[in-house]
């Protein structure tokens, strides 16, 4: 399912432009005679690997957590609750996600990330730019809690952070252009793209839950053989006595 993280990253990055594209055009380290085109393109590049860093990072947590509830037994229920986690997170306005935060009670580390970030605008330095997208990545986001709901079905932590880490691929080209152009997709187009994110969401999600069922499509809904695990538990253990 990697491609699939890519391909929502891909979409949803014209969803980056709308909400995150005045960072990006606003990042330091401008054309003048002390910086070169190689050093900005390079400053550019560095803010956005640092945002796929963080997704990746996240990807990790969501594998933890999906791990724990695979270890649990309900391996086969955690891709459909993914992909009912997902339309319900469509169903949500975009205006609630930054609310989200305060449900969570995660106001203070937020401030500390604002703040933290206005510093960073004042040195543009390459490191300060990686860290910069490294923040960014924080920020609430309700097209990256998508992709967070369908990461907790990935298979293990590295299979969860690699789908996280090829979601914010996805969102690299437009934004890395954005950042050196300002002008790479007009605001009609924005708009239309934007406007089809929670569709390609819900057709994600429907591939989630049509996994989840195991139809015996090969590929697709796969059949879940029961588990080792499972086997060998129901198998007699063999009793070795000391002589």
């Amino acid at each position: 399912m990697l491609w699939a993280g890519f391909l929502f990253g891909l979409l949803g990055s014209f969803h980056c432009v709308g909400m995150c594209g005045a960072i990006a055009l606003a990042l330091p380290g401008g054309t003048d005679a002390a910086t070169s085109r190689l050093r900005y393109a390079g400053g550019r590049l560095l803010y956005n690997l640092g945002r796929v860093t963080t997704y990746a990072t996240l990807g990790a947590g969501a594998g933890l957590v999906g791990q724990g509830l695979r270890l649990a037994g309900v391996q086969q229920g955690l891709s459909i609750a993914s992909g009912v986690l997902i339309l319900l997170l469509v169903a949500v306005p975009e205006r609630y996600s930054s609310r989200v935060a305060g449900w969570l009670g995660l106001n203070r580390p937020l401030a500390w990330v604002k703040n933290t970030l206005a510093r960073l605008f004042q040195q543009p330095t390459l490191p300060a730019l990686y860290a910069t997208g490294v923040l960014n990545g924080l920020l609430p986001c309700g097209l990256v809690y998508l992709a967070l709901a369908g990461a907790l079905s990935a298979p293990g932590v590295a299979g969860a952070a690699a789908y996280m880490a090829c979601f914010g691929l996805g969102t690299l080209p437009l934004m890395f252009g954005l950042s050196l152009s300002g002008r790479l997709v007009p605001l009609l187009w924005r708009t239309r793209m934007r406007q089809a994110v929670p569709y390609a969401a819900s057709v994600l999600a429907v591939l989630f839950i049509v996994r989840g069922l195991g139809l015996g499509i090969p590929y697709l809904s796969p059949q879940l053989s029961p588990s080792t695990t499972t086997t060998s538990a129901a198998q007699p253990a063999t009793v070795h006595y000391c002589h």
